[in-house]
């Protein structure tokens, strides 16, 4: 691909515009270690810009505020068009970005995200507020106004999607959008935004300000003409995002880290558990938020169903992820790559079996950051790989003996993102989901994701939720109005 076909300036007021310093950053190809592009690197002035132009569209008399919302949604909705229509190009783009499979960026996120805004572009205009009567002499009611500007700050692993997650909902609620994407993964929504202007979206009603943490993202945290954050990312971080969020009272909601227990029952259909396991860890390397990290077995299924997990997995070998038939592909960044690494170090340092996989994978290219599909059995819940978030391909496996000792295994943890049950027997199914301390919990499934659907964590794993008409609420603030009669 020809950079002339990236976008990889920042995305202000309706332009692409250089930094104002000047600074740029490399975005690396993760499957071959080259150089993709030089991305601009936003500061502190070039975020203020952003919230500047997002500012402007949400003044009364802006193009953005006397558009009917109606409108606001078939603007939406011809992005979800254009989406649909160039899923090749910018899921080819995501791939050189993120590493993941085209298969999977063109053929189940690009759609997803299209989706979405399929779904928002049609609660455009039926966001309302109520009358509510409180006195004979009384007129009472309510509205749902926007927020204002929306910081938006998201995760490398589903770069297009997670951040459409978050623009569409807000969009449609009538706010405008400062976004920073993940400084490894910046080309994708760029990209989106010439799309977004394309379509005819207002200058300065969406914004894309690439760049560090540190640099970028503190600044839009900091910033007062921003007024709520929505976050997906790491516990840590959103912890220390909270923290100073707090010193100008923004509105936050927070989707974090996950270590999900994925439990099958020795009376599932064992062949579909397999594969639902093998989806859990290894779509999207692993490295997805709600993966099913902890693989939890009913004591008399174990040795069947590791036999059809491990051979399946032993079928799985990472490939060039341009290829149409790849199904694993590179790690992201090579600090990511070590990450995962030494958690597989500590697997096996603390005592767990190793099953398969545990090292690099080599494509033939002596390139890359590729890790083999790894499977540890006989985990102890207190070791390293059954506490913490891996974010990689890496499947810690427990036995369990009842019902019971499933579900406080599962809640074992500081985390509450998602979780599966696997069994026949569907009153077990709705005792056991109503028990896990989980924002999701699928039953003889693994990922699937809808965005009428709202998806979001207990305990460590944050609040707030995307998708699904709860999202709106994240977007609105409630006023009252009482005329007297």
């Amino acid at each position: 691909m020809t950079e002339t076909a990236l976008q990889n300036k920042l995305f202000i007021g309706g332009e692409f515009v250089d930094a104002i310093s000047g600074a740029t950053f490399a975005t690396i190809n993760p499957a071959t270690e080259e150089t993709i592009t030089e991305v601009a690197s936003a500061a502190a002035a070039d975020v203020d810009a952003a919230v500047r132009a997002a500012r402007a569209q949400m003044e009364p008399g802006s193009e953005w505020q006397k558009m009917k919302p109606r409108d606001r949604g078939k603007i939406l909705f011809r992005i979800a068009e254009m989406l649909t229509a160039r899923a090749a190009e910018i899921g080819r783009i995501e791939t050189l970005d993120n590493g993941k499979p085209i298969f999977e960026s063109q053929f189940v996120d690009t759609p997803a995200a299209a989706e979405c805004l399929y779904y928002y572009s049609g609660w455009s205009g039926k966001v309302t507020g109520e009358t509510i009567p409180v006195a004979e002499n009384a007129f009472t009611y309510t509205l749902r106004e926007p927020l204002g500007v929306v910081g938006a700050i998201t995760p490398w692993n589903f770069p297009l999607m997670l951040a459409v997650w978050k623009i569409a909902p807000a969009l449609a609620c009538g706010n405008t959008v400062v976004l920073k994407p993940a400084e490894n993964t910046s080309l994708s929504i760029l990209k989106f935004a010439e799309y977004a202007r394309e379509c005819g979206l207002p200058p300065g009603v969406l914004n894309i300000v690439s760049g560090p943490g540190a640099v970028t993202g503190t600044a839009m945290v900091d910033h007062p003409g921003i007024d709520a954050i929505a976050f997906t990312g790491s516990t840590a971080v959103g912890k220390e995002l909270m923290a100073r969020a707090a010193r100008t009272l923004k509105k936050v909601s927070l989707e974090l880290g996950g270590k999900s227990p994925n439990i099958v029952f020795a009376d599932a259909d064992l062949d579909a558990a397999a594969r639902g396991a093998l989806n859990a860890i290894f779509y999207g390397k692993g490295e997805v938020c709600a993966a099913g990290s902890r693989l939890l077995v009913e004591e008399s299924a174990h040795d069947e169903l590791m036999a059809k997990v491990v051979e399946r997995a032993g079928k799985m070998t990472a490939g060039d992820p341009l290829h149409p038939k790849t199904r694993l592909g590179a790690i992201v960044s090579q600090r990511q790559m070590e990450r995962v690494m030494g958690y597989i170090d500590a697997g096996k340092n603390e005592g767990a079996t190793l099953l398969t996989g545990g090292e690099r994978a080599d494509i033939g290219t002596g390139k890359g950051y590729f890790v083999k599909p790894t499977i540890f059995d006989d985990v102890d819940p207190k070791m390293t790989i059954a506490q913490e978030e891996i974010f990689g391909p890496v499947l810690a496996t427990m036995r369990f003996s009842d019902a019971e000792s499933a579900i406080e295994k599962a809640n074992a943890t500081v985390y509450g993102l998602a979780a599966a049950v696997w069994t026949r027997d569907i009153s077990k199914a709705h005792r056991v989901a109503r028990a896990i301390k989980a924002g999701t919990v699928w039953i003889n499934s693994y990922n699937l994701y809808d965005p009428a659907l709202p998806f979001g964590g207990f305990k460590e794993s944050g609040f707030g939720r995307d998708q699904g008409r709860d999202a709106l609420d994240k977007y609105t603030q409630t006023k009252s109005v009482w005329v007297n009669l």
